[in-house]
């Protein structure tokens, strides 16, 4: 069986590669990133006068960039003895919703007592970016009484920006049966775009309760399949090689790369599908028309990356490095998800790196074009606390001033 896995994949990329071999490789192009000299934290804490704190909130929403990043830099570097209860102020009061935002989003990073009942009190506003980074906040900071209210928020939920954030927060949940009976009837049921959010969240938390729906998903073409065969890979079942195997023989071209990954992560000849991971990720950047290819390629490893792979994490700074999108684009954001989804590999492979400025570049254009507020707040929060946390002339200190002075928090 381990065999013909790989073959059949090593065939499917040799008859691409055989197909567009006259194509001509695009020049690449180093990408400078953010400059920025990274200068030290000066102290843990930086305390501000009442009308400090007043102004620094307020510019939270302003639209210009440095003055907005300058606010969030000052609040995060406040004594939260002063800061967190301005910030509890903001979140409840404050004229500006986009301010109400991201004095929530600030707060989810401060260790106070009153955040839990300030994002109790966020699921029932009618600002979608608040219910959004509450739910968000329960993902990692559990409360199982909230679970019905949760499963009643189903019914009536219906935001493109908030839902998925529900039932990723509630697969989080899912010892609950009345959470896996919920999530399994909406893999095959409902908006594909909702379905792809809860397919994700269930593969994440290894769900193998709704196995047997994801695996009907992935006998599908459409949509959904790659979401569907991805799950299956993370949820870990090695008898699910004979469907992944299967399928291999038969699903198109653009889903390959998603196959192998999903086989890799069952544990079965790994090696051989990170390679052909690279050379597929290698072939998409070199050669126009071959996007589908390339999103493969990069989510599958940035998968791999996330359930610990540094290799597949080092791949994808390798290629991103001296990149130019399209290809810069989808391997910045496969990055990015390594990031806040697994930020103690993330950071250990950019102290490992000889040169850790493209690395740090591919993450910054990954911020800019992410909307994972809640999740960013959590990987500053945990790189300051490794930078105070090492010593004075670590490594791991001087990646984390680099990250912290490059992208501006």
């Amino acid at each position: 069986m381990r065999v013909v896995v790989v073959l059949i994949a090593a065939v499917a990329l040799g008859a691409i590669l055989e197909a567009a071999s006259q194509s001509q490789s695009p020049s690449q192009l180093p990408n400078a990133g953010r400059a920025a000299a990274p200068r030290p934290e000066p102290t843990r804490e930086t305390p501000l006068s009442p009308e400090q704190l007043k102004a620094a909130i307020d510019r939270l929403g302003t639209v210009d960039y440095a003055a907005r990043t300058s606010a969030a830099r000052a609040l995060r570097r406040a004594p939260i003895a002063t800061v967190a209860p301005a910030l509890v102020e903001a979140v409840s009061h404050h004229a500006d919703g986009y301010v109400r935002f991201r004095a929530l989003v600030l707060l989810s990073g401060m260790n106070e007592p009153r955040t839990h009942d300030v994002m109790v009190q966020a699921l029932s506003s009618p600002n979608d970016r608040l219910r959004t980074a509450a739910y968000a906040y329960f993902e990692h900071n559990p409360d199982t009484q909230l679970v019905p209210r949760m499963l009643d928020a189903l019914s009536t939920e219906s935001s493109e920006t908030v839902r998925p954030a529900l039932t990723r927060t509630l697969a989080s949940y899912a010892a609950d049966p009345r959470v896996r009976d919920a999530l399994t009837a909406l893999v095959l049921k409902g908006q594909d775009f909702f379905r792809s959010a809860v397919i994700e969240a269930i593969g994440d938390y290894k769900g193998a309760y709704a196995l047997p729906s994801l695996i009907q998903v992935a006998k599908l073409d459409g949509p959904l399949q790659d979401d569907a065969i991805l799950a299956i890979g993370k949820i870990g079942d090695k008898k699910s090689v004979e469907t992944l195997a299967s399928l291999q023989r038969t699903a198109p071209r653009e889903v390959q790369p998603t196959i192998a990954t999903a086989i890799c992560l069952l544990g079965i000849n790994c090696s051989s599908h990170q390679s052909y991971l690279e050379k597929s990720l290698k072939f998409s950047i070199e050669t126009d028309g071959y996007r589908d290819l390339l999103h493969g390629s990069t989510r599958g490893l940035a998968a791999l990356a996330i359930a610990g792979n540094a290799e597949a994490l080092s791949l994808l700074i390798e290629y991103g490095g001296p990149s130019r999108d399209p290809g810069r684009a989808a391997i910045a954001l496969a990055l990015g998800a390594v990031a806040l989804r697994n930020t103690p590999l993330f950071l250990k492979v950019l102290q490992a790196q000889a040169d850790p400025k493209p690395g740090i570049a591919l993450l910054g254009e990954s911020f800019d074009m992410l909307e994972e507020d809640l999740e960013e707040e959590r990987f500053y929060v945990t790189v300051r606390r490794g930078y105070w946390a090492a010593g004075e002339n670590a490594p791991a200190r001087k990646i984390a001033e680099t990250l912290i002075q490059t992208l501006d928090f």
